[in-house]
């Protein structure tokens, strides 16, 4: 297995940061208890993430872009994952970040921190003469219950040559994952592995899963998971 055939794609909201931006965003700006019931909705499937962002921005209607660009030079990344950045980048192994939250603040945060350069796909946050209109760019027919099909980047940016990693923590993270050949996984996502019966390596930083990717090259022991591969194969057959 060649280092550039490997891919890794990853969360951002409270994997690649500390604490959750889009959570945090509404209870720093918004009606906490009001978001929360919106949130607990989207748990039990009674609305798609499309919705529950709609109806949560609903709550922040006055927000000011300098405010919130405040708001976000506080948020913190994850430790060690500037260094797994760039172990990335060593290793030829292209890194992918896949998020159901905004693209407005995953690239400020990533300026805040040296990181401009990193491929990610996200929902779409303008600021406005009007406020703030959000946009849903990567949703698919099929699957309802993402606003950015993490599944769909996956298939479309590897192959069937390539071993695909995964990192991540929560909800949205349970569908992609079930199409990659290894999991890093903790919080809501690893109990969702759990319960699943689902093969996860569990992390606390980025320094973790340097050291796991960093010996799984050095013994030459990646290999592809076959229910994932198995789960593949019905996408591409759908065309």
């Amino acid at each position: 297995m060649k280092k550039d055939q490997i891919k890794i794609f990853c969360d951002f909201d409270g994997t690649i940061t500390t604490k959750d931006v889009g959570e945090n965003m509404f209870l720093e700006f918004g009606d906490s208890d009001k978001a929360y019931n919106i949130f607990n909705r989207w748990v039990r499937k009674e609305i798609n993430s499309a919705q529950e962002w709609t109806e949560l921005l609903g709550l922040v209607k006055d927000l000011k872009e300098t405010d919130f660009n405040k708001f976000l030079s506080t948020i913190e990344i994850r430790y060690g994952f500037v260094e797994f950045v760039q172990f990335c980048e060593d290793n030829m192994i292209e890194l992918t970040i896949l998020s159901d939250g905004m693209d407005y603040y995953i690239k400020k945060i990533f300026a805040n921190n040296n990181l401009n350069n990193l491929k990610y796909f996200a929902n779409s946050l303008i600021f406005n003469r009007n406020g703030h209109t959000v946009t849903f760019p990567y949703t698919d027919e099929e699957c309802k219950e993402c606003a950015n099909c993490k599944r769909n980047h996956i298939i479309e940016n590897s192959s069937d040559s390539d071993i695909t990693i995964y990192i991540g923590d929560g909800y949205s993270d349970t569908c992609p994952i079930q199409y990659v050949d290894y999991i890093f996984a903790q919080k809501t996502l690893l109990k969702f592995c759990e319960k699943e019966r689902i093969s996860y390596l569990p992390f606390k930083n980025f320094k973790d899963i340097i050291a796991r990717i960093g010996n799984l090259l050095e013994n030459g022991k990646i290999k592809k998971r076959h229910q994932a591969e198995l789960k593949r194969k019905v996408v591409y057959a759908q065309g």
